[in-house]
């Protein structure tokens, strides 16, 4: 992840390839798993002042593994990903419960502990794999 004055100083075309993070955020999708050792309270302070940082950021991810293909090892080359950047894009509900149960965390939740972080305009570069089109090249 890097910040926009960074983020900034890219080519437009390589730009294209990062994606934001405001909607992982505000949606309470994007979390950091807690250790076993750490207060609830103490972790859900630190996750969202984190938040506060990470929202401002742009990533750019390459996955070397596709789990959800059932590989048991990582096969073939590695494929350039995004996030979701807004709603609608997956079953939100679905995919984010499950992940919830799995780590015993509330996406609803942080929701409300992150409506006070605010969104930084983002750079009209950004999330083109949503807004045109680069998901399958």
């Amino acid at each position: 992840m890097i910040s926009r004055r960074l983020y900034e100083t890219l080519d437009p075309e390589e730009r294209k390839l990062w994606h934001s993070h405001v909607y992982e955020v505000k949606s309470g999708m994007l979390i950091m798993p807690k250790p076993k050792a750490v207060p609830e309270v103490l972790w859900q302070q630190a996750e969202t002042a984190e938040m506060e940082d990470v929202i401002t950021l742009y990533g750019k991810i390459y996955h070397l593994w596709q789990t959800d293909r059932g590989d048991k090892l990582p096969l073939g080359l590695p494929q350039l990903m995004t996030s979701f950047t807004s709603p609608g894009q997956f079953d939100f509900d679905r995919v984010v419960s499950e992940r919830d149960r799995r780590f015993g965390s509330d996406y609803q939740q942080k929701q409300k502990q992150r409506e006070y972080i605010q969104e930084p305009e983002l750079h009209p570069d950004a999330d083109q794999a949503w807004k045109g089109g680069l998901l399958n090249q």
